[in-house]
């Protein structure tokens, strides 16, 4: 007698799952880490987050020079949760240089809430020097006049 044949469970249940598990690393590398890496999804062995980790790292989390994605560390990130030494860009950015986001803080802060240490743009700004909705200082004033060569911006 023939049994009915069962089918397999998909191997892409778990998260991001193994069909949707990728990964791309250079060939050449620079101090060990590839010039480019690209990863995302989970990994099969270890069942973990890959992490992208690279001169220029593009992934769901990602750390390199250049880090791009949902969780960025590195000299210049971009991300959703981003930290950067230099440049950070995103929802959530952390730096101690310029950083920009819905939260940005940092040494030039600009964003919905800005907590800059020396000059912080945005709805809510709180810096030695802000401009935001209730405070225009002069000096930030005359820095966002001078970086962004915007159109005069005039405080109350």
């Amino acid at each position: 007698m023939n049994a009915p044949r069962r089918t397999p469970a998909p191997a892409y249940w778990y998260g991001y799952g193994y069909g949707l598990s990728y990964e791309y690393a250079s060939p050449i590398r620079i101090g060990g880490w590839p010039l480019l890496h690209v990863c995302g999804g989970i990994d099969p062995e270890t069942m973990q987050p890959r992490v992208a980790r690279g001169i220029v790292a593009v992934g769901n989390i990602a750390i390199g020079v250049l880090a791009i994605g949902g969780l960025a560390c590195g000299l210049f990130s971009i991300g959703g949760a981003s930290f950067g030494l230099l440049l950070a860009i995103g929802g959530a950015a952390i730096g101690a240089g310029l950083s920009v986001g819905g939260a940005a803080i940092g040494a030039v802060a600009i964003g919905g809430a800005a907590f800059g240490f020396v000059y912080a743009v945005g709805g809510a700004a709180f810096g030695p020097a802000a401009v935001g909705a209730t405070r225009c200082d002069e000096a930030a004033r005359a820095f966002v006049q001078r970086w962004f060569n915007t159109m005069p911006l005039r405080c109350r």
